[in-house]
């Protein structure tokens, strides 16, 4: 995840501000709140500057996803050139969905807060509609665990990191 937030870092930053490239990254799945944080520390963004501009890239997607990945995905997979891809993204978001099936609220609060690999709003939006979870709930797990992404990667991205390339 670094290299890609580097590399969109160093893209990005020859045509838009410091603040614009956090706000896109944060966007990008994979990289998603925790790229964003990583990339605004490079750039030394001040963590009061860059947290705003990183939740707010983070959540934008969300009701999108919830809303609307159903009926685009049912609609891509008419198309034989993108079905495949599309089952393989079904098939490896329900691959992670056991905790979320499980405990529902909690479990994508958690999904969605704990940083790891394949995890994140990206993700669990996507598991959220393929599972069916009312919007307003899922909505409000999703916050819940942006909140906790926010707090575990400023720690990590301004604290460890700030004090490893202070």
């Amino acid at each position: 995840m670094e290299s890609l937030a580097i590399w969109f870092t160093n893209t990005l930053g020859q045509y838009v501000s410091r603040e614009v490239v956090i706000f896109i990254i944060s966007m990008i799945p994979i990289l998603e709140l925790r790229g964003g944080l990583l990339a605004a520390s490079l750039l030394n963004v001040s963590i009061t500057t860059a947290i705003p501009i990183c939740i707010i890239g983070n959540i934008i997607p969300i009701p999108f996803i919830l809303l609307f990945i159903k009926q685009i995905f049912k609609w891509m997979k008419k198309f034989k050139i993108f079905r495949g891809l599309i089952e393989k993204l079904e098939n490896r978001a329900m691959g992670k969905s056991d905790s979320i099936k499980k405990y529902e609220f909690w479990g994508l609060v958690l999904f969605v807060g704990i940083p790891l690999p394949g995890t994140g709003a990206w993700t669990g939006s996507l598991i959220a509609a393929l599972l069916e979870i009312d919007f307003k709930k899922a909505i409000l797990a999703e916050l819940l665990g942006i909140a906790i992404a926010t707090v575990i990667m400023s720690i990590v991205s301004y604290g460890l990191l700030g004090a490893l390339i202070g």
